[in-house]
């Protein structure tokens, strides 16, 4: 293992806990202390982590974010949500990510996979979002192209939203969206509680080859304020076990493929 690769295994250590120490460098590795504590210094130095007492700790704006995310970002049902869409994602695409705290799951799922962070000349994916703390958080992946679009900041999602959010994503294509919501119905489709989200969303959606809803089961059958299309735009829903025969029967006939994580 070069340097190269042993620095991008360290991230990869990293990602997986937010925290790593010398010794779980060490024994995972292969390294001495020394060439451990050396290669902590190197990423320090490159602004991809934080030096701690026997460690580092990874950059995040997870202390920023609003309640919501810190209270349900690492929830079961989304985890396993976010290692389903992860899985469906090939190496070189591009996805779109809109904001929430599903679509940030999605992200951590992405940021920690070891194939996306292999060396090579190009980008190994290319994220489009118009959320700020997803844009951050993917930043330390060297291997991942961060394209953000404009708007005004919604402080309570950290999404940004409005008109100039369109210019980018008007002028882009995308193999797939993943889109979080607030509430979805087997007839209205996916809705949110904001228009200006969903307007966002919409226009994500209509410019994937594949728009996929990303959903825990509690919301499926309820309603919110902006509904954003039926099944003719969403054409996949991944969701978790909680969802009942009687609701996945009804989405199925209603047009959607399931995914069950």
């Amino acid at each position: 293992m070069n340097r190269a690769e042993r620095l991008t295994a360290v991230l990869d250590l990293l990602a997986q806990s937010g925290h790593v120490d010398v010794d779980d460098i060490v024994s995972t590795l292969g390294v001495s202390p020394a060439t451990a504590r050396r290669d902590l210094d190197t990423l320090a130095e490159n602004q991809l982590l934080t030096r701690t007492r026997g460690g580092a700790v990874g950059h995040t704006v997870a202390y920023d974010l609003p309640l919501r995310y810190k209270h349900q970002q690492s929830a079961e049902q989304k985890q396993r949500i976010a290692a389903a869409a992860s899985a469906i994602v090939p190496k070189g695409s591009v996805i779109g990510l809109c904001g929430g705290t599903t679509a940030t799951a999605i992200a951590n799922a992405l940021g920690a996979r070891a194939d996306l962070a292999e060396p090579g000349p190009h980008a190994s994916l290319t994220v489009v979002t118009n959320a700020i703390n997803i844009a951050v958080q993917l930043a330390m992946r060297p291997q991942i192209k961060i394209v953000v679009t404009g708007g005004v900041l919604h402080a309570r999602s950290y999404e940004l939203v409005g008109g100039y959010s369109d210019l980018v994503l008007e002028s882009v294509s995308l193999d797939i969206a993943f889109i979080g919501v607030n509430a979805i119905h087997p007839s209205l489709g996916p809705m949110t509680h904001d228009e200006r989200e969903a307007d966002v969303n919409t226009l994500m959606a209509t410019r994937a080859a594949r728009a996929v809803v990303v959903a825990d089961s509690s919301k499926i059958g309820k309603k919110a304020f902006a509904t954003m299309g039926t099944a003719a735009r969403f054409g996949t829903i991944i969701t978790d076990s909680g969802i009942t025969d009687r609701q996945r029967e009804e989405l199925i006939d209603n047009g959607y493929e399931v995914i069950v994580a």
